[in-house]
């Protein structure tokens, strides 16, 4: 049974799906005092949102990481990854309407900038020569 778990975890589908169920899910919790379809259009906006996030966050990361030495190998990617999430975000809720957009993006942006620095960090020290 474990490997059938395994499998389906490391799927991109996966990811994308857990996502968008998530953070679509706060979404629509964010703006749940708004009038139908504010939470639902804003829950699907985020999702997809999310979930496309997901999966470009890693290799974004790997590559923003590649380009720089030393400290900056460590902070620039997970800065860059959070402006540009938040660009993205920003800009989607706003076509969309999104009462709440603030208490809607912070929950997700506050997730993958967190992963994006812990991720950053791991190969930041990975890169590092330790006597």
């Amino acid at each position: 049974m474990s490997g059938i778990f395994v499998r389906i975890a490391h799927h991109g589908v996966t990811h994308f799906s857990v996502a968008c169920a998530a953070m679509g899910g706060w979404a629509a919790f964010s703006n749940r005092f708004h009038p139908m379809p504010a939470p639902l259009t804003a829950a699907l906006i985020q999702g997809v949102v999310s979930g496309c996030i997901t999966l470009a966050l890693k290799g974004t990361i790997e590559r923003t990481s590649s380009r720089f030495s030393g400290w900056s190998a460590l902070v620039a990617p997970p800065v860059i990854a959070c402006i540009l999430s938040a660009i993205i975000a920003v800009t989607m809720h706003r076509i969309g309407g999104t009462p709440e957009l603030g208490q809607t993006i912070v929950l997700p942006l506050t997730v993958s900038t967190t992963y994006a620095a812990l991720y950053s960090l791991a190969l930041w020290n990975a890169g590092k020569d330790y006597p």
